[in-house]
């Protein structure tokens, strides 16, 4: 479905390459506090991944999950590969994994976001990120955020997200405890700034 989405989005929506940020009142506990890029969003519907949620599971369990390493083979495994960031990419389909990744990586199944990211959802990559042959900066995320028609325009207008353009930066950076505030600077907004603005609206 995510493929699909994507291949067949058609013209950009106007958020297609945006951060959508929560807003204090956001109540659904998929969403408090998180940052999201979104990939797709046409009539159809949206799709995108949280870029600051971590995940329990850490890569080298994955690697070891899908048979592509055996525990013998983990000592000797690069720091690198030991830390790959694993994040919660949204409750859907939440034992799929995809990779957002830089466009200097390339296969049958990567499908371009933009310009400068693109997103490839089978084992492939995986190997190669094993291996030393995968691309320059990339993020592991199982699951992801999913939209219906009209439903994220319906969330926008009730004050639900926030919305800028993505940087590249922020998406890979591993920092995850401080993306929310360093998404809101990207609009010269503070958290507090918006506790307040809900409390008097």
């Amino acid at each position: 479905m995510v493929e699909t989405s994507l291949r067949d989005a058609g013209e950009p929506g106007f958020l297609d390459g945006q951060f959508l940020i929560a807003m204090p009142g956001l109540q659904d506990g998929n969403f408090v506090r998180s940052v999201i890029y979104i990939c797709a969003h046409s009539p159809a519907g949206a799709m995108g991944f949280i870029i600051n949620r971590a995940q329990p599971v850490s890569f080298v369990d994955l690697l070891l999950h899908l048979d592509l390493m055996e525990g013998r083979d983990i000592p000797g495994l690069p720091e690198t590969i030991c830390r790959f960031p694993v994040l919660m990419g949204g409750p859907v389909e939440t034992g799929r994994g995809f990779v957002l990744h830089s466009d200097d990586y390339e296969s049958e199944s990567s499908i371009p976001v933009n310009e400068d990211i693109s997103l490839t959802a089978t084992l492939d990559i995986v190997r190669a990120i094993t291996e030393g042959r995968g691309p320059k900066r990339a993020t592991m995320l199982l699951g992801y955020a999913g939209w219906g028609p009209g439903q994220l325009e319906a969330e926008l207008s009730n004050n639900g997200w926030l919305n800028c353009p993505a940087t590249e930066a922020l998406i890979f950076d591993t920092a995850l405890d401080t993306k929310y505030d360093r998404a809101l600077a990207l609009l010269g907004v503070t958290p507090e700034a918006l506790s307040t603005d809900v409390g008097h609206a």
